[in-house]
């Protein structure tokens, strides 16, 4: 698996697309790793600080996650190294999107990422642009259909990723309309514990839980294992955090979700991050979820969760762990030799999963249509990587073999 991961690390990119803003500092690069079956697909991202390599990475780690939630294609990302709450970051974005609109109407699809949002801001500005759909380009370079064919799917797609969820098992409170967009992700990170107690033995309700980051992803995975039975014992985000060794009941944890501020957990009991960074990595608990920005997960919080009987590791950050390496660092492979370590290409694919359904001919549109497709897609990605290995560990190092051998 190594060779394989270092041959596929070291291949450059097929395409990078440099822009540098003509009225601000902002500078954004479109990474295409390759394009594998015609086109290629990553959402984009904004935050100060972003740089190519992290484009790169982030690209690389797209094409795998393809190779389980489909479509067969390359992987890309775009990135803008710029402060997402400057207030001239619409303008940015706009000029942003001019610039790669070529890319997205011929071969690259994109969508949100972390602080650009799918519907509000990549759907609209893009389609200024003239593209009728930020995941235009797949539809043109993969599927290749016909133009009646691309109306119908891209109308299939367009209503599918805004959709407002019905149902109120999805949903935290169906009055205030989330989409699927909004819980996708966090959801595949939850019913990754689930299929693994499932294929890999164990029962999931009553095991205690940790979440790292309160945004989209880490809010809904705690919302949907708190559904299942998981006790959430601890919550840090990026100002601080709550923990109850007991476990938060679902009211509460609901509760946190609807009182959230944007992406930032609200608590009347709040702890500040200072002290909760460090009482909370020595918690009981046998659940990890990573949801927070990609590298913040250090050697000594994952030994201190390990002392403490963590057993499963559900990625919803990608490349959660602080390794300089794209992917399988130092740190990543001691933890998935002592852990059963879900990897990120596999447990957060929700979105990526949401998309290739919509793209297919005609699909179920109804909440649970949607949501059991992606929970089908991920038991299956662990059923295939239990087959491979039947060990509780080494699972992201199987899994990344399995897909490495589709890639090269």
């Amino acid at each position: 698996m190594k060779d394989l991961l270092k041959k596929y690390e070291n291949k450059q990119p097929e395409i990078v697309f440099n822009w540098k803003d003509s009225e601000t500092e902002a500078e954004g690069w479109t990474v295409i790793n390759s394009l594998r079956g015609g086109a290629a697909g990553g959402g984009t991202r904004m935050r100060k600080g972003l740089d190519m390599n992290e484009v790169l990475s982030l690209a690389k780690t797209m094409e795998v996650k393809f190779t389980v939630s489909g479509p067969a294609i390359g992987g890309a990302k775009s990135g803008i190294n710029f402060d997402p709450h400057d207030p001239r970051k619409k303008g940015v974005l706009e000029r942003w999107f001019k610039a790669v609109s070529p890319l997205l109407k011929n071969y690259y699809g994109t969508g949100g990422d972390l602080n650009v949002d799918e519907i509000h801001e990549v759907i609209p500005i893009t389609e200024e642009s003239g593209v009728w759909h930020p995941q235009e380009g797949v539809f043109n370079g993969h599927f290749k259909p016909t133009e009646a064919d691309k109306i119908n799917r891209i109308g299939q797609l367009r209503h599918g990723v805004i959709k407002v969820i019905e149902s109120d098992f999805y949903s935290p409170d169906i009055s205030k309309k989330y989409t699927v967009a909004d819980m996708i992700t966090g959801f595949g990170v939850a019913e990754a514990v689930k299929h693994y107690y499932g294929v890999y033995g164990g029962e999931v309700a009553g095991k205690k839980a940790v979440v790292q980051g309160f945004g989209n992803v880490g809010s809904a995975a705690a919302f949907y294992l708190a559904q299942m039975g998981v006790k959430v014992v601890g919550i840090i985000d990026r100002v601080g955090g709550v923990i109850n060794e007991d476990g938060f009941s679902f009211q509460e944890i609901r509760e946190f979700f609807l009182r959230k501020h944007r992406n930032t957990l609200i608590a009347e009991k709040m702890i500040p991050f200072q002290e909760i960074n460090k009482k909370i990595w020595n918690l009981k608990c046998e659940i990890f979820a990573p949801c927070a920005a990609s590298r913040l997960v250090t050697q000594e919080q994952i030994n201190q969760m390990i002392d403490t009987g963590l057993e499963v590791i559900t990625c919803g950050a990608n490349v959660p762990f602080a390794d300089k390496e794209i992917f399988f660092g130092s740190i990543m492979e001691d933890t998935d030799k002592k852990v059963s370590l879900i990897p990120d290409f596999i447990s957060n694919c929700g979105m990526a999963r949401v998309f290739a359904y919509f793209m297919e001919r005609r699909v179920g549109m109804s909440d649970k249509a949607i949501f059991e497709d992606t929970s089908r897609v991920i038991k299956k990605a662990l059923e295939r990587t239990f087959a491979k290995n039947g060990s509780k560990y080494n699972i992201s190092e199987t899994a990344f073999a399995i897909a490495l051998k589709e890639l090269i």
